[in-house]
């Protein structure tokens, strides 16, 4: 099968968080979907690996901020390719405590919580069901689609995504790096300076690891 036909499959990108064990804990997410107007019932697909989808499973709720085209790309590989486990994922960015919850608010749309009231297991994910008990505006930004996290953003989705596709780096004249951390490709041949000259403080633009977790592509 094709699998790039999801691809044309209209997505949002967003940051669930919830507060477990006396932590904050959170990741990004794509698979947020409204079931229901009248009773507001959503649903999100969480990858079982994850620990947020441990966390929400036993404090039973999450909040849920929507990423705007403004949001800083720093936030996405921060909590799309580190675990909450051992990493304080909120260190650097502007969060609130609403509702007993962490909720991002970097540049961010709006805000849901959510209160879950089933988990399906799908395989490799869980599809948690929630009632959307509380919600906010922020401001007038435009939500960031997946596709344009793709295509402006340059983005990657993790592994534990419900729509990750390994991509084979192309083919080009000049060498390619590769981000340990999130998969990010620094291309020589679209960029005007050398991966060997960029300076030692430089860091990937999407996840922030150093140039140190780069690798030369074979």
């Amino acid at each position: 099968m094709d699998k790039t036909v999801f691809y044309d499959v209209s997505y949002g990108v967003y940051v669930v968080t919830t507060s477990y064990q006396n932590k904050n804990v959170g990741c990004i997410a794509n698979s947020f979907c409204q079931i229901t107007s009248v009773d507001n019932i959503v649903s999100i697909s969480l990858n079982k690996q994850n620990y947020t989808n441990e966390a929400i499973k036993n404090t039973k709720k999450f909040a849920l901020s929507i990423i705007s085209e403004q949001t800083n790309s720093e936030l996405i590989g921060k909590f799309g390719f580190y675990s909450s486990k051992d990493t304080d994922k909120f260190a650097d960015f502007n969060y609130e405590i609403l509702h007993d919850l962490p909720v991002i608010k970097e540049n961010c749309c709006s805000y849901v919580v959510c209160e879950v009231f089933n988990v399906i297991d799908a395989g490799t994910h869980d599809i948690f069901l929630a009632k959307a008990v509380e919600g906010e505006k922020f401001n007038k930004n435009t939500p960031m689609t997946y596709s344009y996290y793709h295509n402006v953003v340059k983005g990657k989705a993790p592994k534990t995504a419900p729509t990750y596709i390994e991509e084979k780096p192309t083919s080009t004249q000049g060498k390619q790096y590769k981000c340990s951390v999130c998969g990010y490709i620094y291309d020589e041949s679209k960029e005007s300076v050398k991966f060997a000259d960029l300076p030692d403080d430089w860091k990937c633009p999407l996840c922030g690891v150093p140039k140190s977790l780069f690798e030369e592509v074979k």
